[in-house]
């Protein structure tokens, strides 16, 4: 069962989508007044007081509607109740409880879940009063909330969080780890193959053959590390079933507990739109990337189009054009183990510490030549820099005026530390602090 998973649950519109995108932090769910209007699931990242978690929105739970879908919802529905490790169950303040709230909290209580009633839509404290009928659901103590403003999203989370694990500490783990990633179809499973020497995965040319994230150990070549192949990650809208969805929920929980992504995209169909999405994912999560263009074999090709080829993705990728791209073939075995070992550079690039006194010899130099354009008359002066602590590269500038250095200055910052320090392939972080 994956870990740290919270469910929002509960009949429709009773605000179960404003409450996820609040928890995210983004606005990912669609919301309208319109009742069902969640049908997929949908899934996001979270944090409170240092822990992580993923959220999971669900359709709202009916029984004997009109809804074509209903079905579907119930089972997805249920499904979610079986992979959290624990379940918001939302009700309504302003309707009070409903049959469907009765029979659904009937369904939650087989789960031996932690299960917490979240009482939606208590705007003001006076509503408060007005929550007590919910104790008949006989589920526990209830607790107010207005998704919409926040009220109570504090409280609710500090009891959640209790019942997660705790985060590895380790800032590097024991082996590296690395995951293969991609849309279904584009040669993750037969990569892992090739490089295992074994039928370890199901290779069919149906795409979504592989359903899990799939664990192997490489010990070969003077390299050791853990590799994952993973389900294909297609777009929402194109995820069907039930089984897909948790696939796609697994391959994202493997993207981030790897340290590179080995982001596998198909030659003829190019860079699409998903797999960008994949990439863009991998960067935001601190991931390491190495892109790796399988079934190069099938292009027509002249002494150009490599060099075509990868001007395209870099254009789509931009800003993140530092990522390595390796062409290949698997099925021919051309160049896999020169992706594995830039992967392993990738590795070693993402935990890579520079000195201090290294750092400011060098880049104090850059900044002297090049300053920072002064703001509404205001020269910024950068005194120090230092690299913190951290999973991804993370370095800090010390100067006078943090709030002023412009984002074309600190990505030419950004560059200067990769031309200088080889980061190829990961991340970067910059904070810039007053001395």
């Amino acid at each position: 069962m994956a870990s740290n998973i919270i469910a929002i649950t509960g009949r429709p519109n009773v605000g179960k989508s404003t409450l996820f995108n609040r928890l995210v932090e983004e606005r990912k769910a669609i919301m309208d007044n319109v009742s069902g209007v969640t049908r997929d699931r949908h899934y996001g990242q979270g944090e409170w007081i240092g822990k992580k978690f993923t959220v999971i929105d669900t359709g709202g739970y009916v029984h004997g509607s009109d809804d074509i879908f209903e079905e579907a919802i119930r089972e997805q529905v249920e499904i979610a109740i079986e992979e959290a490790s624990v379940i918001l169950f939302m009700v309504d303040a302003q309707t009070g409880v409903t049959g469907l709230d009765e029979e659904f909290a009937n369904v939650l209580r087989r789960s031996k879940k932690p299960i917490y009633v979240i009482v939606n839509k208590v705007d003001m404290p006076n509503k408060v009063d007005y929550i007590g009928e919910f104790y008949s659901l006989g589920l526990g103590e209830v607790y107010p909330l207005s998704s919409q403003n926040g009220l109570g999203t504090g409280e609710i989370l500090d009891l959640v969080v209790k019942h997660l694990e705790e985060e590895q500490e380790d800032e590097k783990p024991a082996l590296p780890r690395f995951t293969i990633v991609g849309r279904p179809n584009v040669g993750k499973s037969s990569l892992l193959n090739m490089l295992l020497g074994e039928q370890r995965s199901i290779v069919t040319d149906i795409a979504g053959t592989t359903r899990d994230a799939i664990d192997a150990h490489y010990n070969a070549f003077g390299h050791d590390f853990m590799i994952t192949d993973t389900a294909g990650i297609r777009k929402k809208a194109k995820v069907k079933d039930n089984i897909e969805f948790y696939s796609t929920l697994r391959s994202i929980k493997a993207l981030e507990d790897a340290d590179v992504c080995i982001a596998v995209i198909d030659a003829v169909q190019g860079l699409e739109a998903q797999d960008v999405n994949i990439i863009n994912l991998a960067i935001r999560y601190g991931k390491g990337v190495v892109i790796m263009v399988n079934k190069w074999d099938l292009v027509e090709k002249d002494a150009k189009t490599a060099k075509i080829y990868e001007d395209a993705i870099r254009a789509k990728l931009a800003p993140n054009d530092f990522l390595p791209i390796i062409f290949t073939s698997v099925i021919n075995k051309q160049r896999i183990f020169q992706t594995i070992e830039k992967a392993v550079q990738v590795y070693e690039n993402k935990y890579k510490k520079i000195s201090t006194s290294k750092l400011n010899d060098t880049m104090l130099k850059i900044i002297e030549d090049y300053p920072p354009p002064a703001i509404k008359g205001k020269y910024i002066n950068i005194k120090y820099i230092t690299q913190f602590p951290a999973k991804t590269p993370t370095f800090a500038f010390f100067c006078n005026l943090p709030q002023y250095v412009v984002e074309s200055y600190q990505r030419f910052l950004e560059n200067k530390l990769r031309a200088n320090f080889d980061f190829e392939g990961v991340p970067i972080k910059l904070f810039f602090r007053k001395k």
